[in-house]
């Protein structure tokens, strides 16, 4: 089993000066749900996501050769401006993962970054952007050392990920992720997340049209959210659902059964909430027009025996999940009913992706 030191590297073989990379990086929408964190990013419990495909971030690394200083040297734009409210996550980020890419301090780097997904829309990006400049590292690491394997290149990055944005390892490489330890599953970690990679061809497109009722600021941060599981009354209980439950996902992905789908992905969404709802502080974070989604959900699911679910991140906003093979009948039922519950009446259509994507190098 690989542990953190595995990801040191002893020594560079080659030197470049100066040079520019971009990759692109998707969101990603956990199936069964990780809720709470020890230290070091380290999950509670195991988790599976699907990888989106269009909701994603466009990160271009360019950097040069400077003398080592004793700080990071980096400017950020965001859609081609000065961003300066990211330099402290970019910094903590950086701080965190030196160890690991010890080259850092030798180059001033400019990460240009843009998302595809409206800014503000209530979508996190944190998965999205921190996998991206991962990538974008693990990019200028390979030129240092060329005998990189492909395997350890998207292992590293998932790790470095996993660093700045727990959920961010899960958006490197794969239709379908873990990240967890996992006695039922090979090869999986605490450390970095692994591709799942026997799904059945029922659930290969699969459609996620995200519905954005509320665009504004997280009620809850996510470290304070998963703060609130140290000492919850129900931690050790849930952490032994998710457990289970990613043993009946796993079953369930790679025998096409999506009736069964629709009750585990349901009930890990409602979950997730009733988690937040029992902590202390407590919270609510939906709001009344994601009930009002919900149950037209159930009622159009009922009515028409169409296999289409929602699930939900730690916020409002509701992922309506559905095949491909219902495309046309479930768009239609959301703009007929749903819209009207979003706000100014915005949803975004997705489906798989398969993870970050080298756009150019140069």
């Amino acid at each position: 089993m690989l542990t953190p030191s595995d990801f040191i590297p002893k020594n560079y073989t080659q030197t470049i000066d100066k040079g520019s990379f971009q990759w692109s990086a998707p969101s990603n929408i956990a199936l069964v749900k990780y809720w709470g964190k020890k230290e070091n990013q380290i999950p509670a419990n195991p988790s599976i996501s699907f990888t989106l495909k269009n909701c994603k971030t466009i990160t271009k690394l360019t950097f040069s050769k400077i003398e080592k200083a004793d700080h990071f040297s980096f400017d950020l734009l965001f859609e081609g401006k000065s961003k300066e409210s990211f330099r402290p996550k970019i910094q903590k980020f950086l701080e965190r993962v030196e160890v690991y890419l010890p080259f850092l301090k030798e180059y001033h780097f400019t990460i240009d970054t843009q998302n595809t997904f409206p800014h503000s829309s209530g979508i996190a990006s944190s998965a999205s952007g921190i996998a991206a400049l991962a990538v974008n590292f693990m990019s200028l690491e390979k030129k240092l050392n060329p005998e990189m394997t492909d395997e350890y290149f998207n292992q590293k990055a998932s790790f470095l990920a996993r660093l700045g944005s727990g959920s961010a390892c899960r958006s490197v490489k794969g239709e379908v992720v873990i990240w967890g330890n996992h006695l039922e599953t090979q090869n999986s970690s605490d450390l970095f997340g692994v591709e799942f990679s026997t799904l059945h061809p029922n659930f290969k497109n699969y459609q996620d049209t995200i519905l954005l009722v509320d665009k504004g600021e997280k009620q809850v941060s996510s470290t304070l959210g998963h703060d609130l599981m140290n000492g919850h009354p129900f931690a050790e209980k849930r952490f032994e659902q998710a457990h289970q439950n990613l043993s009946k996902m796993k079953a369930i992905l790679a025998n096409g059964e999506v009736d069964e789908f629709v009750k585990f992905v349901e009930s890990e969404a409602l979950t997730l909430h009733a988690m937040m709802m029992t902590s202390m502080p407590y919270f609510i974070l939906m709001k009344p027009n994601t009930l009002e989604i919900i149950n037209k959900i159930w009622k159009f699911r009922e009515a028409t025996s169409i296999q289409v679910c929602f699930t939900l991140d730690a916020g409002a906003n509701v992922h309506v999940l559905y095949p491909e093979n219902v495309r046309e009948e479930v768009l239609q039922f959301i703009k007929n009913e749903l819209v009207v519950h979003c706000q100014n009446e915005q949803y975004i259509c997705d489906e798989i992706g398969n993870g970050a994507v080298q756009i150019n190098n140069i």
